[in-house]
């Protein structure tokens, strides 16, 4: 069978729901389909994601997204009410805090600069003021820390999910088939064929198809450096509770935790093997998170793991940043991928950023271009230092 449709978005996760869900408040009067594979968002990597909101980044468009977005993110359940219902998101401002073992605090003392160009709070704190946050940490090891107390946690699941369905309320239309191939003639891309055979004509295509998105670019001649790689989160119980509810904490190992509910999840960016593998083992908590997570924190000495699950990012191999944006040499196609672990805090900015660019040719609320797909070539990469 053959239909059409004005814009296809391939991925139905948060990043490609908040792109359906802006173009259709641009005011766009088109139809907009959104193709989602995993209709119960099993193996989809937004619920699967830790749920961090930070402002605590080096580089210029990447503070600049987080600010906007956590601007956003305050104001959602609002924003994404139905019918005067609420679309809540559990956002918990309990503040990001990086710490530090370097004996010097000049690289914090430049990020911190940076970051307050562009009106976030952040501080840098020495030990006693890292004790006020959490006072059973141990600071022996540590020199300072870098905090955000308008940063937090949000529950992704339900925001992914209000996007959802107030891009449905303004007029998208979800189909839940996986696309198997995004097609195009000469330099132009024509539409999408599901993996039900389907065909879906039309002139502009937008792959937020995260770990999976470079499978589908290859298809059309387009490489782009992201592979999909494994995170788990553990869920974990401890015996004698903490006075005070935590910040997400990055220790300078990278191993970062927070609480979830009464309990905490703890994570690390381990190093893999590229695959689409989604199991999670209690050893990696017992033999990679627990002795720094004990080391860090008194009570979590006596830890019990309650639970875990594992997601994927979709890792730029690059610079670790998100591509988004037209390429240059093929019409109509757009992406929004390689996040590396940062979508979720994105997706307010990116879904507003790509709208614009698609109806009107250019950025009007933020400027995404230095995240364009030609930096590669022209050797212009973003590196972001504080990547978790």
């Amino acid at each position: 069978m053959s239909h059409k449709a004005d814009i296809i978005i391939v991925g139905g996760g948060v990043m490609g729901s908040s792109v359906a869900y802006h173009l259709l408040k641009e005011g766009y009067d088109g139809d907009v389909f959104v193709f989602e594979k995993d209709k119960m968002y099993e193996f989809a990597s937004t619920p699967r994601s830790a749920g961090g909101i930070r402002q605590l980044f080096t580089t210029d468009v990447n503070i600049q997204i987080s600010r906007y977005s956590l601007k956003k993110y305050e104001s959602f359940p609002e924003d994404m009410a139905i019918d005067g219902e609420p679309a809540m998101i559990d956002f918990k401002q309990r503040g990001y805090l990086f710490l530090s073992d370097s004996p010097s605090s000049t690289s914090l003392e430049e990020q911190q600069a940076r970051q307050q160009k562009y009106g976030v709070p952040s501080q840098l704190l020495e030990e006693k003021d890292l004790l006020d946050i959490i006072p059973e940490l141990n600071t022996e090891d540590l020199t300072y820390g870098l905090y955000c107390h308008e940063d937090g946690y949000l529950d992704p699941y339900s925001v992914m999910q209000g996007y959802i369905k107030k891009a449905k309320q303004l007029g998208a239309t979800y189909i839940y088939d996986g696309v198997a191939e995004i097609t195009k003639d000469k330099s132009r891309v024509t539409g999408v064929r599901t993996t039900s055979g389907d065909v879906y004509q039309s002139p502009i295509v937008v792959n937020c198809a995260g770990p999976w998105a470079a499978q589908l670019s290859s298809q059309l001649g387009v490489q782009v450096p992201v592979i999909p790689l494994k995170r788990q989160v553990i869920k974990f119980d401890i015996a004698e509770p903490l006075s005070k509810p935590l910040p997400l904490t990055i220790d300078p190992t990278g191993v970062y935790f927070r609480h979830e509910g009464d309990e905490l999840i703890a994570g690390y960016s381990e190093p893999v093997t590229p695959s689409f593998n989604f199991d999670w083992k209690r050893s990696f908590f017992l033999e990679t998170l627990w002795p720094i997570l004990a080391h860090r924190v008194k009570n979590f000495e006596r830890a019990k793991v309650t639970s875990g699950w594992a997601g994927l990012y979709s890792h730029n191999t690059e610079d670790q940043n998100a591509i988004i944006g037209g390429h240059p040499e093929v019409a109509g196609y757009y992406m929004a991928c390689g996040f590396s672990g940062h979508g979720m805090q994105q997706a307010p900015a990116v879904g507003k950023g790509l709208a614009e660019l698609i109806l009107h040719q250019r950025y009007h609320t933020l400027d995404l271009s230095p995240l364009r797909i030609e930096r590669f070539a022209e050797k212009n990469l973003v590196v972001e230092g504080a990547i978790v």
